[in-house]
């Protein structure tokens, strides 16, 4: 299940609830003194309730927090009753209690921020230990390391959500952002497009129908004008949607920039690229490995920096654009090429091109080539 997302579904609600009660084991302790016998039946009691209620509000307050958090003043609030359970139940009860800090030390690293969390970890420790001064100093200072580090570590966690949830949030405006963008292109081109050309068709239809009572020859050549005119707004039609669906190399350097920026990559992204002469199919081909690519990087690659080249090469095959994303990343956990690869490569090889992709001394680098003229281009020596 992505990280800082609501479960969607029953799977990913038990996945989630699995992930976080299996740390409840360190309650072991507190479960056996209870069933040990070793107070009277009030205090038992009231140590089961104690128990219950300090189990309940901590997992209420973790398992949303991983989602949807509460309002400040509502973690607050649960905070404070653990903070208040906790050194109660084993000032009261005994040292074997003392674990429930732990549990305290985590809520405070996931929930609070993280100038509040530095506070509340050493303070919780600290407390920890003047309420074992009471039952078994040498089980307080044994618990003081763990509850400073596991809190330490809950802050990290939660640093991790919250980051993760940003930079969802950051690719779903930027894909907003994009999906907007061509539509204004889209919108732009048909008018550009249709407005002459209907507005000439509109034009001759008039000629045409003042000249058919007396000059039918005359009307007939506008019909024939408008026919041609009407073919033509066909074509540039079907050419202007063929270039929504495709990608464009130009709008994904600019969606690369923009993707790599907000995951706080270090972006070197080349400027307007020189296209001229290059076939449909390559800069398609190139444009879809580039997203993919970036995409890796964001996703996969924990890079802190990316360095993007678009170059163009003469080879004996003719000139090719050449494709290079390269990061200072891990590049991945897998140990072979992924869907994403493959599909780029039966891809490219469709344009013409090739695809490498693998590890270097420095990171992962991807490497993409496509023809950058047509066959008749190539074979007169352009």
């Amino acid at each position: 299940m992505p990280i800082g997302r609501t479960p969607r579904t029953r799977r990913e609600l038990l996945a989630k609830a699995l992930w976080i009660g299996v740390w409840l084991v360190f309650l072991s302790s507190p479960v056996h003194d209870l069933a040990g016998g070793h107070h009277t039946a009030r205090a038992t009691l009231a140590g089961c309730l104690g128990l219950a209620a300090f189990v309940g509000v901590y997992l209420t307050l973790v398992f949303r927090n991983m989602g949807r958090p509460f309002a400040p003043r509502t973690v607050l609030a649960l905070l404070a009753v653990l903070a208040v359970l906790a050194p109660v139940l084993a000032f009261t009860l005994g040292s074997a209690w003392l674990g429930l800090f732990v549990y305290l030390s985590v809520a405070c690293g996931a929930t609070l921020p993280v100038r509040a969390a530095y506070w509340a970890v050493p303070a919780t420790a600290a407390v920890m230990y003047l309420v074992g001064l009471h039952s078994d100093e040498q089980e307080a200072r044994g618990l003081v390391i763990l509850v400073v580090l596991i809190g330490f570590a809950m802050v990290g966690v939660g640093q991790l959500v919250r980051t993760t949830v940003e930079l969802r949030k950051a690719r779903a405006t930027v894909a907003q952002l994009a999906a907007n963008e061509e539509r204004l292109r889209l919108a732009r081109d048909l008018h550009d497009l249709l407005g002459h050309s209907l507005s000439l068709i509109t034009l001759k239809s008039e000629l045409a129908g003042r000249m058919l009572p007396d000059h039918p020859d005359k009307a007939a050549r506008q019909v024939a004008d408008i026919e041609q005119v009407s073919r033509q707004a066909l074509v540039d039609v079907r050419e202007a949607v063929t270039g929504y669906r495709r990608p464009r190399l130009a709008a994904e350097l600019a969606g690369a920039q923009v993707a790599l920026t907000a995951a706080g990559v270090v972006a070197e992204v080349p400027a307007e690229p020189d296209l001229a002469g290059v076939p449909e199919d390559a800069e398609s081909a190139l444009a879809w490995a580039l997203r993919e690519a970036v995409t890796n990087v964001v996703r996969h690659s924990g890079a802190d920096r990316c360095v993007i080249r678009l170059l163009r090469r003469q080879t004996l095959d003719g000139p090719v654009l050449e494709l290079s994303v390269e990061d200072d990343g891990s590049g991945g956990s897998g140990n072979g090429p992924g869907n994403g690869l493959t599909g780029l490569t039966e891809r490219l090889e469709k344009a013409g091109g090739t695809l490498e992709a693998g590890r270097t001394r420095h990171g992962f680098r991807l490497l993409a080539r496509a023809p950058a003229a047509t066959a008749a281009d190539v074979g007169s020596g352009a």
